[in-house]
């Protein structure tokens, strides 16, 4: 059983994230009783709650802090979110927990570091009603956006794969939502691990113009699976809100690329009326 905390008293746990994706917590309790953190998947809808992640909180050396308790980057998280609580006993009631200083600060460059596959990653944030929560992510590979540019009627994206092998038949699809068989592809253009493509905006507008979702892909490789584009090597854990595209009229539609609520990278076409 599970309850959340109300008031601006609950108990509070600062962070630290290295490059590795080490994630350290210390709550200001006393080393009475066994105390630990967990960190619970929240569920899918209609589905039971997965098991929690547990850690021990123990006194570590001088901290006055303190108790502390380590996250290590091995075993990976699983995708999703996972809020933070606190039990002071193993029996006892869990207990929200909101956040204290979170220093985020190495994984702001993350995106110039070569990730080996799986690429897992972790960024703790505080949630709207102002909890502790970890947001992850973990891929077999990835594309992780950088500068994207919008002129002409067109998007041009720039990127860089991590987890998978570039090659010089890569390309990137934009695929409907709505209907996952169609596609437009677009020849990447690659040097090393790192990419670019040109799309468009005309050729998902074809036909009478509707309100449609495409979702951005790459293919490294003639017959590799589909790679997501998005952008998640940094310190922000939900980025749609912040990073706003303008929209390029394109014959009877308007065109806007933007990130969905996971960070990846898509087109909303809406027709102009």
């Amino acid at each position: 059983m599970s309850t959340a905390a109300q008031d601006t008293g609950a108990p509070r746990a600062r962070c630290t994230v290295e490059a590795d994706g080490r994630t350290t917590f210390r709550v200001a309790l006393r080393s009475a009783g066994r105390p630990r953190l967990a960190l619970v998947p929240r569920p899918k809808k209609n589905a039971p709650e997965p098991p929690a992640h547990l850690l021990d909180l123990e006194p570590h050396g001088g901290d006055e802090s303190g108790l502390r308790a380590v996250l290590e980057p091995l075993p990976a998280l699983a995708e999703g979110r996972w809020d933070v609580y606190l039990t002071r006993e193993p029996d006892a009631v869990r207990e929200r927990l909101r956040p204290g200083l979170r220093d985020l600060r190495a994984l702001v460059d993350g995106s110039l570091r070569e990730r080996p596959s799986p690429v897992a990653v972790r960024v703790p944030y505080a949630t709207k009603d102002g909890f502790l929560a970890v947001r992850s992510w973990l891929r077999t590979a990835h594309a992780e956006a950088g500068r994207l540019d919008l002129t002409d009627g067109a998007m041009t994206v720039h990127a860089c794969l991590h987890g998978a092998e570039l090659s010089d038949s890569a390309n990137a699809l934009l695929r409907l939502r709505s209907d996952k068989g169609t596609t437009r592809s677009f020849p990447a253009r690659t040097e090393g691990s790192a990419f670019s493509f040109t799309a468009p905006f005309g050729e998902l507008t074809g036909g009478a113009p509707g309100d449609q979702i495409w979702d951005a892909f790459l293919r490294p490789a003639t017959d590799a699976p589909l790679v997501r584009i998005g952008r998640l090597l940094d310190d922000m854990a939900d980025r749609k809100a912040v990073y706003v595209y303008p929209a390029l009229s394109v014959g009877e539609a308007a065109a806007r690329p933007y990130y969905t609520v996971d960070n990846d990278l898509a087109v909303e076409v809406t027709a102009v009326h």
